[in-house]
Parts: C-alpha cells; sequence; structure tokens
C-alpha cells in the first residue's frame, strides 16, 4: 500500500482514499459500494480502520458484507438501510434532533439510509414513519417530535406530496427525498422529484431521487451548524 508524501491520502491503486476528510468536512470518506467488489469494499475499510477513521458504507448488499464480515468481524451490516459500519473510535454524544419522516414502509430503505447517516455525523434522530398524505391524522399525531427537530428528512415516492404538506405545518429547514416507488406514471421516481422541484411551500430542498445518503448529511449538517451557534 502506498502513502502519499502529505499523507492526506492513502493510495490503494484501484481507489485514493481521501483522509483529510474528517478534518475539512467533520465526517471521513463514505464507501459507495455499488458497482465495487467485496474485496475492493474490504481493502477500504481495512485502510480506513488503519488511520483511525470510523466507516460507513452505503449501498452494501448481504454478499458483499459477508466478504468483509471475515475480513473485519467488527463490521456490522444494517439490513434495511443496506450499509456497513464499523467503529473505530470511542463514539462521541451525540447532539440536536434530526427527525426522518417516511411516507410509506416501501420508502423505509432510503429513510434508514438517511437516518443512519446522520447518525453516524453526530445528529439524534427520530423516526416518523408511515405517515403519508392517505393517512395525514398519522402525521399530526407527530408534530410535536418534527418541531423540536432542527431539520426534518421527508421521504416518499409515489406523487411525492408529503414534503409540501409537512412544510406548510412547521417552520423547520426541509430535505425532501423522492424514492423510486410508484406504479407506471411515476417514472422511477422522477414524477415525485418534479413534484418535490415544484412545491409552492418555501424552505425545502430536494436531493437526488432515493439519495438518503445526501439527505442525512444535508440534515446532520445543518443541525452540526445551530449546535456551534
Amino acid at each position: 500500500m502506498k502513502h502519499s508524501h502529505n499523507q492526506k491520502e492513502h493510495d490503494l491503486g484501484f481507489a485514493r482514499i481521501d483522509l483529510d476528510r474528517h478534518r475539512r468536512c467533520g465526517v471521513p470518506e463514505v464507501i459507495y459500494c455499488q458497482g465495487k467488489t467485496a474485496p475492493q469494499i474490504l481493502s477500504i475499510m481495512k485502510a480506513m480502520q488503519k488511520n483511525g477513521h470510523d466507516v460507513l458504507a452505503t449501498r452494501a448488499s448481504r454478499e458483499q458484507f459477508a466478504v468483509v464480515k471475515k475480513g473485519i468481524p467488527k463490521a456490522v451490516y444494517h439490513e434495511i438501510a443496506r450499509a456497513i459500519t464499523l467503529d473505530v473510535n470511542k463514539p462521541t454524544k451525540s447532539r440536536g434532533l434530526v427527525a426522518v419522516i417516511c411516507a410509506g414502509t416501501s420508502d423505509l430503505p432510503v429513510a434508514e439510509e438517511a437516518a443512519l447517516t446522520a447518525e453516524r455525523m453526530g445528529a439524534n434522530v427520530v423516526k416518523v414513519y408511515d405517515v403519508g398524505v392517505a393517512g395525514l391524522h398519522r402525521l399530526v399525531n407527530r408534530l410535536d417530535d418534527l418541531k423540536s427537530a432542527r431539520a426534518v428528512i421527508v421521504v416518499a415516492g409515489m406523487e411525492g406530496a408529503l414534503p409540501s404538506v409537512v412544510g406548510g405545518l412547521i417552520n423547520k429547514p426541509i430535505i425532501a427525498v423522492p424514492t423510486s416507488i410508484g406504479y407506471g406514471t411515476s417514472m422511477q421516481g422522477i414524477a415525485a422529484l418534479l413534484a418535490m422541484l415544484n412545491s409552492c411551500v418555501p424552505g425545502i430542498s430536494v436531493v437526488n431521487i432515493d439519495n438518503g445518503f445526501g439527505a442525512g448529511t444535508a440534515a446532520a449538517m445543518i443541525n452540526r451548524v445551530a449546535e456551534e451557534n
């Protein structure tokens, strides 16, 4: 294994690990597993472990994890979120609060990815699941949780209406996540994406289709800035 002269990256030949990301951004580099082989994921995780970085690996399959587990027994697989984590350092105290809202059970993988990401970035997380627009009374019953959060992630497929509804009820930053869940004309999430982008409610930001990781990161950064202030 090669090390750069400034020790800010770790060159594995097939991957160059950014070892300075934690200092710059407050979170270590995250491994995106889709398209990588299990041995490649294992090599990256071992390099990060050796350099004292906690690990979050997203979009990991159970087959990839089986290989990782043999090489790193302490690695943990999060089935619904489809992610692998490895704690190298002592956990720090979680702060603030991020809320993750999920419209339906089919959206859970994306919501869990968002929640896990925010947690790994130091935020306390409250989950409000299965509260889609077909049964709004379920959402209204959890408004106190949403109002106490510093940032709110709203995950929804189908027509993507839930972020607009939530945005009309609370005064917190909302990160909307369209999912690829829905019947034919949902076009694998494009309908929800366009609906969220065209929301008339101010204060809603939108990430890409199924991008729970991006939403979790953004919410955790908002939460962190609020803590610092």
